[in-house]
């Protein structure tokens, strides 16, 4: 056989090269698709991508083979060439069904890679064998070939496991240059597999090759066959993506409402225009307890019906659904299927699709938790939170809403202030700790009378906490005559002076009551509070423990007190406060062994007044502390200057209040009394009061350190107070002080003779001084005597003078006496 020479058809060469880059930048384009598939889908776009890939690589393949011009008549057999083309489409199929999978084993990708270079390889050698001539192939080329084709395999798979999983807008940009390297390795694979053949003139023409097809039409047929298909291919791919993220799109789109809708925080429910329930998210079911599948396509009506919602707004809360177009709001109570009652807060949002309003969403929040809190909060606004009571701000809506529905009425009612007696006592000598239980006890006591006086009493007396020890009710109803306010305010005052158990200890108080009547008594809040808060303070001023109606005289006693409230608290800064002094006597020889200083003030106005005037003004008003202080250092000073004087040297002795007794500094206040006047400390003598002892560990503190100073301790009133005789061993008291109380009827009463008796023997027997109080008749000082008391004070020997006067009665007659006798001895 005659080797045949043909030559390149430099056209078709480049052509063959720009169908084999479209077609592979087609193969790259259809991968992603098929990744983005499943099922039946998945096998249709691999399908159609095999056959136009393969129909792409084929036609390069043919379109080569026509670029080499041979010097004779070359025709193709047709069985053949079919079968070449399956040869290239079962390679695409391999290709794009391997891009698509989501796998990317090494092993997975080698049995691909080695089919599709069977397939391509194959492919090429059957299309030449479908030549009319005779060819033959130089070995190392054709291995050549066949390792290009599998470079070429290799990479295309590559390319298209990578570019399907890559999403970037610039994607196409690196397919196209992929395509032109896939296009050239499977070119470069053709061309080397042509330049292994070697073509021969074939003496005879084999009978196989009849069924021929001539090159022109063959050419034509391939050439427009393969862009059209690839055309086809990358526009029904372009198509079907924008589809695709169109589809894409509306998914996330729904997926984004799907979540918002199926997560949201408040219950979602969605109803036609016929109020008929198409969808519920969880939170539905959180919140009444009924599962989707009990409320899907059922009138929400009936819904709303079995869980109980009754809506406090003023709009039908039922009309779930109207021609409205804008969003209503209401707040709601349901009953859950739990019997839990919840607030809740609806809003209904129309569904508007083309302009036409196709149903609602109704978005329901449970707000129970929150409408607690805000009760909550407006609880503790409006209630005291020691005892729970109603506070001022609600007393003043109570009175108020009161006055308004008793001038409409014509009715009456009561406002009745209360004050405890010897509170302050209790919270400065036990701790504001034991105060606020014993606050609490008061109030429980008061709450009981009120609830035990008539069965609907609760409803017409409010019961409210104004601060401190003070209570305020609100008499309303059939409760409100004066008769019944009378048994109200017998019941209370009888309660509260019970015995209280703190601390171990029963203690005593009492209450202090002021009424004052609507209308009679004033027709507006701040008139009624101030009326009955004059009659509370007529009633201390009178003894306490009771009660008392307002009358208009008590409103000039008011101002007197504001007035004189004025007046003390520049006092001290105008001198206006002496001490007068009490001599204190030996019953055996009449002598004087100290004196009592008491405080009196001159009133600029008023003239002198006694310490029970303004004493209980200075304690409630907190000047105490600097009358007090200024009491301990001016009666040191006096007493210096007296045994300066030449004497007597004699004590004095000074009251200290509760409030006094209890101030951080008392120690060191006594301390700088001394040490500024020069007095010695045993010359100094401190009254307290059995009720300042009520804190054993306090009391016993102070007193050590006051004891230690050198300084003596009188216990003034012994028994009034309802302390334990524990005190007496306990204690460092060196002096008892019998009450006038005891003495005053001791002529008459043998109980208080008894009582005396028995509290001086008890003194002598503890080896405590005792000295009685209040002795103003002869008769008083001879039953005393006979019982052995040996110290007296009283009007019977000496009313309180003041320190000039002690001086010229007293102390002029001592001292001359005195030096009569030095002069007597010298003689």
């Amino acid at each position: 056989m005659e080797h045949i020479h043909g030559t390149y058809n430099l056209q078709l060469v480049i052509l063959s090269y720009i169908i084999a880059s479209v077609a592979s930048y087609a193969a790259l384009d259809l991968a992603g698709r098929v990744s983005l598939t499943s099922g039946r889908a998945r096998h249709w776009w691999v399908a159609c991508g095999a056959i136009s890939m393969g129909l792409g690589i084929w036609s390069m393949h043919f379109v080569g083979m026509l670029a080499f011009v041979l010097p004779m008549h070359v025709s193709y057999s047709t069985d053949q060439v079919i079968l070449s083309v399956l040869l290239a489409i079962a390679a695409s199929g391999v290709a794009l069904d391997f891009a698509g999978r989501q796998s990317n084993k090494i092993s997975t990708l080698v049995i691909a890679g080695l089919l599709m270079t069977t397939g391509i390889t194959s492919m090429h050698y059957v299309g030449m064998a479908a030549m009319s001539i005779t060819v033959t192939y130089k070995p190392v080329l054709v291995s050549l070939s066949i390792l290009i084709a599998a470079a070429a395999s290799f990479a295309a798979l590559w390319l298209m496991f990578y570019f399907n999983r890559r999403d970037s807008k610039r994607d196409w940009v690196y397919k196209i240059g992929s395509g032109f390297i896939m296009g050239l390795g499977i070119t470069g694979m053709h061309y080397t597999g042509m330049a292994a053949a070697h073509f021969h003139q074939a003496a005879v023409i084999p009978e196989s090759l009849s069924r021929q097809m001539e090159a022109e039409v063959l050419a034509y047929l391939i050439t427009a066959g393969s862009f059209i298909t690839i055309g086809l291919t990358i526009l029904g791919n372009f198509i079907n993506q924008r589809m695709s993220q169109k589809d894409q799109r509306i998914r996330e789109n729904e997926q984004w409402y799907q979540a918002l809708y199926h997560n949201h925080s408040d219950a979602i429910v969605s109803v036609d225009r016929e109020g008929i329930i198409k969808g519920i998210n969880a939170v539905v079911t959180t919140i009444t307890g009924y599962p989707e599948k009990r409320v899907i396509d059922r009138p929400i009506n009936q819904i709303i019906e079995q869980i109980s919602v009754e809506c406090s707004s003023n709009d039908n809360a039922r009309t779930w659904d109207n021609q409205e177009l804008q969003q209503r709001h209401y707040i709601a109570k349901m009953r859950n299927t739990r019997n839990e009652i919840l607030d809740l807060s609806i809003a209904v949002i129309p569904v508007i699709i083309d302009e036409n309003h196709v149903g609602s969403h109704i978005l329901i929040k449970d707000i129970t938790e929150e409408t607690q809190a805000q009760e909550n909060i407006r609880h503790q606004a409006l209630h005291d939170p020691l005892t729970g009571l109603p506070n001022r701000r609600k007393l003043d809506e109570v009175l108020a809403s009161t006055i308004q529905v008793c001038e409409q009425k014509q009715h009456k009612f009561a406002v009745m202030v209360m004050d405890i007696d010897r509170f302050k006592m209790i919270n400065d000598s036990l701790g504001h700790s034991i105060g606020d239980i014993f606050l609490k006890e008061v109030s429980n006591r008061i709450v009981t009378i009120i609830e035990a006086s008539h069965p609907e009493a609760m409803s017409n007396v409010t019961l409210a906490r104004m601060g401190g020890d003070e209570f305020t009710m609100v008499v309303t109803g059939e409760q409100a005559n004066e008769l019944q306010v009378v048994h109200l305010a017998e019941q209370i005052v009888q309660a509260i002076q019970q015995p209280y158990r703190l601390k171990e200890n029963d203690f005593y108080v009492t209450a202090s009551i002021g009424i004052a009547m609507y209308p009679e008594h004033g027709v507006g809040t701040d008139a009624l509070i101030k009326h009955a808060d004059s009659a509370m303070y007529e009633v201390k001023k009178n003894g306490k423990n009771g009660y008392q109606f307002y009358t208009a005289q008590l409103d000039s006693e008011l101002y007197e007190r504001i007035e004189l409230e004025g007046y003390l608290r520049k006092a001290l800064e105008r001198n206006e406060m002496v001490l007068y002094y009490q001599p204190q006597i030996r019953t055996e020889d009449s002598q004087m062994i100290g004196v009592e200083a008491l405080i009196r003030w001159q009133h600029p106005i008023k003239g002198l007044l006694a310490p029970d005037v303004f004493i209980p003004l200075a304690e409630e008003t907190g000047m105490i502390y600097e009358i007090g202080n200024w009491t301990l250092r001016e009666a040191c000073q006096q007493m210096k200057l007296w045994h300066a004087s030449g004497g007597p040297l004699i004590p004095v002795s000074v009251n200290l209040s509760s409030q006094q007794f209890h101030q951080s500094n008392l120690v060191e206040q006594v301390k700088n009394a001394l040490t500024e006047t020069g007095l010695e400390a045993k010359y100094l003598e401190l009254e307290i009061t059995e009720s300042m002892m009520m804190d054993a560990a306090v009391s016993t503190a102070i007193l050590n350190e006051l004891s230690a100073l050198g300084v003596k301790i009188s216990l003034d009133d012994f028994g009034t107070g309802y302390s334990s005789l524990s005190y007496l061993k306990h204690f460092p008291i060196h002096k008892l002080k019998i009450d006038r109380s005891f003495v005053t009827d001791i002529t008459e009463s043998h109980s208080d003779q008894a009582i005396v008796a028995t509290i001086i023997s008890m003194a002598q027997n503890l080896k405590m001084e005792v000295i009685a109080e209040g002795i103003e008749t002869k008769g008083q000082l001879d039953i005393l005597m006979q019982n052995d008391c040996r110290e007296i004070q009283g009007y019977y020997f000496s009313r309180p003078l003041p320190a000039s006067e002690v001086e010229n009665i007293f102390f002029v007659p001592l001292r001359l006496l005195g030096e009569r006798n030095t002069v007597f001895h010298s003689v």
